[in-house]
């Protein structure tokens, strides 16, 4: 059998878990991603790999990180009367991370944008569902934005607009790329993110299942 020739830009990317050298270049990464308004700042980054160091994940390229994505484990359940940002991420800090729950929630996927041609999201993506499928969760939920519906707002409510997304008639870089990594819409939370203009505070609960999840 002949040498198996593994493309020079796949040598060069490593994905891994963060660890404490990591949070500055991944804070600052995460400034690069959303800006300095509704961007983690460093003490966060420093709790989630405290807290939960298998859940946070960064893509690095040539050794350096452009990307990276946070996550935590809860039940899901105990906040669907409370399904904002702040409190099912605790700001930020996922003190409220539960080794006993049976959801992974997504809290944040940071991606450089001279280096999308990596496909580092969906590396992210992949790699976030391995967590999911190595801890036995049923599934994972995230609340993503949806930052081109500032666009069309005074055209269309906000689920006019996922609807549109859906069926390919328009295009959301967030919505979209998620309904393309199997993520299904579940409904849209107002008032979820402080800061978020783009998506007039507007978010889509989604939910990828784990097919491979076995009760305990």
């Amino acid at each position: 059998m002949g040498k198996l020739e593994i493309p020079e830009i796949e040598k060069d990317i490593a994905i891994r878990t963060m660890n404490k050298e990591d949070v500055a270049e991944v804070a600052a990464l995460s400034v690069t991603s959303f800006g300095p308004d509704i961007s983690f700042k460093l003490e966060h980054f420093e709790s989630q790999v405290e807290i939960f160091p298998e859940g946070q994940i960064c893509v690095e390229y040539k050794g350096k990180i452009v990307g990276s994505c946070s996550s935590l484990i809860v039940n899901f359940e105990d906040y669907i009367n409370d399904n904002n940002y702040q409190a099912i991420c605790d700001n930020g800090f996922i003190k409220n991370h539960n080794p006993n729950g049976v959801n992974l929630y997504g809290v944040e996927v940071s991606v450089h944008p001279d280096y999308r041609s990596l496909k580092v999201g969906r590396r992210l993506y992949t790699a976030r569902k391995n967590v999911c499928k190595n801890f036995n969760l049923k599934s994972i939920i995230l609340g993503g934005r949806i930052p081109f519906y500032y666009k069309h707002a005074n055209e269309m409510s906000p689920y006019e607009y996922v609807q549109k997304v859906q069926d390919k008639e328009l295009y959301d870089p967030v919505l979209t790329f998620q309904l393309n990594n199997e993520f299904e819409f579940r409904k849209v939370i107002p008032n979820y993110l402080p800061g978020d203009d783009e998506s007039l505070y507007y978010a889509t609960e989604m939910e990828w299942v784990n097919r491979d999840y076995k009760e305990v």
